[in-house]
C-alpha cells in the first residue's frame, strides 16, 4: 500500500504541465520520465520538471519500476500510445477524448481489457464536490421525475488559439471542436448526473473564427428513455467565455451547478441541511471559460490520486475507459444529426 506509483508523460504540451505539477504534488507518486515526437520540447519538459526525457515511446514504457502513462498527445493520436503502453502492461491515465472515434475508443479499452491494466480517462469534473452532491441527489430520487437535464459550455477561445497549435481545429486530431475539445466536459458531467440520451437533433457552425475545419458553435436538442427532454449549447464563439452550466429538473425539484459550485437548490421535500448547499460548493477545480490556462491542477491530482490508489489496492479506477466512451458517442450522434438534419437514436 505505500509502493510510490512512478508514472510517465507521453506529450509536453499545455495540459502535460497540469499532469506533471499534479504528479509532483502528491505524496507516493513520482515522474519517471517523459516523451514527446519533439526532442527539444521533450528535453525542455524533462529540465523544468526533473526527469528524464525518453528518445522514444519505447524507451519511456522500458523504464524501469515504470507503472502508469499520462497521455497527453492531440486527441485523435490517442490510440497510438495507449494500445502500446495497454499491450505493455501500463496502466493509462488519458486526457479527453479516448479518441476521436469509436473505432479507435473501442480499441483502446480492447487492449485494457486484455492486458487486464487499468485505463481510466481525464473528466475531472466527476471529481467535483458540488456534482457529488448533484448526483447524490439524483440517484435518492430527491427531484421525483426529471424534466429537464441541460448543459451550456459558452466559453471563448481566441483566433490565436487555434492558429498556436497545427492540430487545434482539425478533424483528424481534433475530432471536432467545441464539443470535442471543450464541450466534452460537460457532456460528460450530464450522462454522468442523468444516464444517456436516447435521440438527439443538432445544429453546428463555424461562426467566430477561420482557418478552422471544425464548430465553433453547436446546439442539441436531447430526449432522454424516461421522457425527460434537454439541450446541450457549446461555444468558443461567446466572448468573454462564461461559467460551465448544468441544469437539472424535476416536478419535485431543481438545482443548477455552476464550476461545481451549486447556485440553486431547492426541493419540494426540503431537508435542514438544504440551507447550507447554495455558495457551499468547493469550486477548487477553476474554469476554462476564457483561458484554458485558468483551470487549477487540483482535477488532475484527484484523478492521478484516485490511479495510483487503484493501482496500490486492485480496484478499477473511479472514471472508467468504458465510461468515457459515452460522452464520445454522444457528440458523435450530435454530428451526425446535425449532417442528416434529423434526428438520431443512440
Amino acid at each position: 500500500m505505500s509502493k510510490t506509483i512512478q508514472f510517465g508523460i507521453v506529450g509536453t504540451g499545455t495540459i502535460a504541465e497540469f499532469h506533471a505539477k499534479a504528479i509532483a504534488s502528491l505524496p507516493g507518486v513520482a515522474l519517471a520520465g517523459v516523451y514527446s515526437r519533439n526532442p527539444e520540447k521533450a528535453a525542455e519538459f524533462a529540465k523544468r520538471h526533473g526527469t528524464a526525457a525518453a528518445g522514444s515511446l519505447q524507451e519511456l514504457l522500458s523504464l524501469p519500476g515504470l507503472d502508469a502513462l499520462c497521455i497527453t498527445t492531440p486527441s485523435g493520436s490517442h490510440a497510438e500510445a495507449a494500445i502500446p503502453a495497454l499491450e505493455a502492461g501500463k496502466h493509462l491515465l488519458c486526457e479527453k477524448p479516448l479518441d476521436v472515434t469509436l473505432e479507435k475508443v473501442d480499441a483502446i479499452i480492447a487492449a485494457a481489457a486484455k492486458s487486464g491494466a487499468n485505463l481510466a480517462a481525464v473528466f475531472q469534473m466527476r471529481f467535483g464536490a458540488g456534482a457529488v452532491r448533484l448526483k447524490q441527489a439524483i440517484e435518492e430520487g430527491r427531484f421525483g421525475r426529471l424534466t429537464l437535464c441541460s448543459c451550456y459550455i459558452k466559453w471563448w477561445r481566441s483566433q490565436e488559439y487555434y492558429d498556436q497549435g497545427a492540430w487545434r481545429g482539425t478533424r483528424e486530431l481534433d475530432g471536432g471542436g467545441v464539443l470535442f475539445n471543450q464541450g466534452i466536459h460537460g457532456i460528460d458531467l450530464l450522462q454522468w448526473l442523468v444516464g444517456m440520451p436516447e435521440e438527439v437533433q443538432a445544429r453546428v457552425a463555424t461562426l467566430a473564427h477561420e482557418r478552422i475545419e471544425v464548430e465553433d458553435t453547436a446546439a442539441a436538442v436531447l430526449r432522454f428513455p424516461n421522457g425527460a427532454l434537454g439541450v446541450i449549447e457549446g461555444a468558443t464563439s461567446a466572448w468573454p467565455g462564461f461559467s460551465t452550466r448544468i441544469e437539472i429538473t424535476g416536478d419535485r425539484g431543481s438545482a443548477i451547478l455552476e464550476n461545481d459550485r451549486l447556485v440553486f437548490w431547492k426541493f419540494a421535500d426540503e431537508r435542514p441541511e438544504d440551507a447550507t448547499v447554495v455558495d457551499a460548493g468547493e469550486a477548487k477545480l477553476g474554469s476554462g471559460a476564457s483561458d484554458p490556462k485558468a483551470i487549477s491542477i487540483e482535477g488532475h491530482r484527484r484523478q492521478i490520486e484516485d490511479l495510483a490508489n487503484s493501482i496500490r489496492e486492485g480496484r478499477r479506477p473511479a472514471v472508467r475507459g468504458e465510461d468515457a466512451r459515452n460522452a464520445v458517442r454522444i457528440i458523435l450522434a450530435i454530428y451526425e444529426a446535425a449532417g442528416k438534419g434529423a434526428p438520431v437514436r443512440l
